[in-house]
């Protein structure tokens, strides 16, 4: 386990409770064009946006850890890969809903091509989405094998890095 200082975990402790904020915010508008609700306005590029970025500072401060491991920097700890592979599964899901087209512009790392490539981006966001499921089934279910949790670890990585690669600008 990382031993943070004082300041740090307060740091850590606030940046995600800030994150967690902001993604539930998003339950208070709508993010399908498909579907609006009458009484809610629409988001704005930026809520949305914000919503995304807090989506996967979530997602990427669980999984780090994941990574570490799988990279050898940190021991093996079934229990607090269980906890946030469990955390990233829920929030993988949530990722179809923050690329709708008014996010395609604004302050963002996002690049054009996930709007003019989208069945490629979809089926990138999917692939993660059914990785991470295999992998939190790792874990849950069969945390001793070490092996199956490095397989499955590194197919997340790779569907993480692909979508970085084509569609996050640097």
């Amino acid at each position: 386990m990382i031993k943070l200082s004082h300041s740090s975990h307060v740091l850590l402790r606030r940046a995600t409770l800030g994150a967690c904020a902001l993604v539930l915010g998003a339950s208070t508008f709508n993010l399908s064009a498909a579907d609006p609700a009458p009484a809610v306005a629409a988001p704005t590029a930026k809520q949305v946006i914000d919503v995304r970025r807090a989506l996967f500072t979530l997602i990427g401060s669980n999984f780090r850890p994941v990574g570490d491991t799988l990279q050898g920097k940190i021991p093996y700890d079934a229990a607090d890969l269980q906890k946030r592979v469990a955390r990233v599964a829920f929030l993988a899901p949530q990722l179809s809903e923050v690329f709708p087209d008014v996010s395609a512009t604004g302050e963002t790392k996002a690049k054009p091509e996930i709007w003019s490539n989208r069945a490629d981006f979809d089926g990138k966001l999917k692939d993660f989405q059914t990785h991470v499921l295999a992998l939190a089934q790792v874990v849950e279910k069969d945390s001793g094998n070490v092996d199956a949790f490095k397989a499955a670890a590194a197919a997340v990585g790779k569907d993480c890095k692909g979508c970085h690669d084509d569609y996050k600008s640097k």
